[in-house]
């Protein structure tokens, strides 16, 4: 009886201890590096670093041009570019009473360089807004905005 008793408690021992082993195995994930974003990264108004934002306002004082439903096809430490809608108000006759109309444009965003308020990151310090077809009256098909720093 003892011996069965001795051979018992080594047994349950070894499964205590093996049960163990696999739980702490399952529970700790392989260590992998870090994954570090290189790719610069778009200022907004309020200094908020975003990465393809679906919008954004281009005339912080205001409000009246925003771009809208952006679709990010590329997004790398280059370039960026974006399909969307830039929504601007025609301020006829004054901005007040004016309506908001919407253009088809491509977005791209370029010259990447090195954030002043967080220098480990980099932005984007220019922004080129093409116009498909109809665009604002005075814009160019191509309008290029500097980037807030």
């Amino acid at each position: 009886m003892r011996g069965s008793l001795v051979g018992t408690t080594v047994t349950l021992a070894a499964g205590a201890l093996l049960t163990a082993a696999m739980t702490t195995a399952s529970a700790s994930p392989p260590t992998a590096p870090e994954a570090h974003w290189t790719a610069p990264v778009l200022v907004d108004c309020q200094f908020t670093k975003n990465v393809r934002p679906a919008d954004f306002i281009l005339a912080c004082g205001d409000g009246n041009s925003r771009l809208d439903g952006l679709t990010w096809v590329k997004w790398d430490s280059e370039s960026a570019v974006a399909e969307g809608v830039n929504v601007v108000n025609d301020c006829d006759p004054y901005c007040a009473k004016g309506v908001f109309r919407s253009y088809h444009v491509t977005v791209r965003l370029d010259r990447p360089a090195e954030w002043k308020k967080d220098p480990d990151v980099k932005r984007w310090t220019r922004m080129s807004v093409t116009y498909d077809d109809a665009r604002p009256k005075g814009f160019t098909q191509t309008m290029v905005y500097p980037l807030w720093d």
